[in-house]
């Protein structure tokens, strides 16, 4: 299955200052400078996923010179919830695009969902010999009341989203494959306690705290215990490097032979981490740019990608790695060749 990218854009939330803001979300006394990041992206009141998705998704379109009427699918990827419940946001994108011959798909796999969506892409041009254009849209509308923007995840995190136009045969910034390594012995140890059929919400004033810290969390999920704290830290290290192998397996290519691997916009010490478990520079990941958008759900790696691109620092015959690790737990890699 051949097919590349013609166009990526984006739509962001509107800029604010980390250090203006930080206090509001984790206290005057965090120590923010630490984590590395200088600016957030927050959407004004009113503007949902699917607004940013719409508009990501038709700046790539225009971008690619492509009418929306012309496209045969729309994916939607994203890590947090929609506007509403028992609702589809990817069929809603769909419509406010204008694309409505387009098939509309969602993929909701946490911050893995933008890398692992082009595994549905090429399954879906394999089994539609008849499909030319997919729209592939990755977007993150923090809902606030859910989730602190700065203590949910282990990054800041933005509302923003960005849109591949992904063309059959089109041989530039080419998808080479997509691999994901899935461990559900973890999908308990981060999610929302209420609203869900186990335990719905029972009145308009039966409202669940917001997530917690990803390390407190995890931490409980093991009873306390440090030694299995040690062994899935250990686990996700090399979970985070095994599906990179696979991927590289899979396609002939040396893991030495990848220009860029664009993982999630972490802070700066966990973006160094991943660099030195990966086995490359830190300049060869997407650290300049986490500093400046923060962490943008499961649309970061299409994100910095078309930055990258825009920017001139892809040539023709790199290879890029789009590596994410999601709740759940995840660990996905999808690689492209420029």
């Amino acid at each position: 299955m051949s097919f590349g990218i013609l166009a990526i854009d984006h739509a962001l939330g509107e800029p604010r200052s980390v250090a203006d803001d930080a206090a509001a979300y984790v206290g005057a006394d965090a120590d923010v400078a630490a984590w590395g990041y200088q600016t957030f992206y927050r959407a004004p009141d009113g503007v949902g996923v699917t607004d940013l998705a719409a508009q990501a998704g038709q700046a790539a379109l225009d971008r690619a010179g492509i009418s929306a009427a012309d496209v045969d699918l729309v994916l939607l990827a994203m890590a947090d919830v929609a506007e509403y419940l028992y609702w589809d946001p990817a069929a809603a994108t769909q419509a406010k695009l204008g694309a409505l011959r387009a098939e509309a798909f969602l993929v909701n796999q946490a911050c893995s969902s933008g890398v692992a969506a082009f595994d549905v892409v090429a399954g879906k041009f394999a089994t539609h010999p008849d499909h030319r254009v997919a729209l592939l849209v990755s977007a993150n509308r923090v809902c606030e009341s859910y989730w602190n923007r700065m203590d949910s995840s282990a990054a800041i995190t933005s509302d923003g989203a960005a849109a591949a136009v992904l063309v059959r045969d089109h041989d530039a910034y080419r998808w080479l494959t997509t691999e994901v390594v899935s461990d559900g012995r973890y999908a308990d140890f981060c999610r929302l306690p209420t609203g869900g059929a186990a335990r719905p919400f029972t009145s308009a004033a039966d409202v669940p705290e917001q997530i917690g810290n990803p390390a407190t969390l995890m931490n409980r999920f093991l009873g306390g215990d440090r030694l299995a704290m040690i062994r899935y830290l250990r686990h996700d290290r090399a979970c985070s490097r095994t599906v990179v192998e696979r991927a590289c397996d899979r396609t002939g290519i040396h893991l030495a032979d990848i220009r860029y691997v664009l993982h999630l916009n972490g802070t700066s010490k966990g973006l160094q981490d991943y660099a030195e478990q990966i086995g490359i520079p830190l300049e060869r990941t997407n650290h300049r740019l986490a500093r400046r958008y923060g962490h943008f759900g499961s649309a970061d790696q299409i994100f910095t990608l078309g930055r990258l691109r825009d920017e001139g620092a892809l040539h023709p015959g790199d290879i890029v790695a789009l590596t994410s690790t999601g709740n759940g737990m995840h660990w996905a890699c999808t690689l492209l060749r420029v």
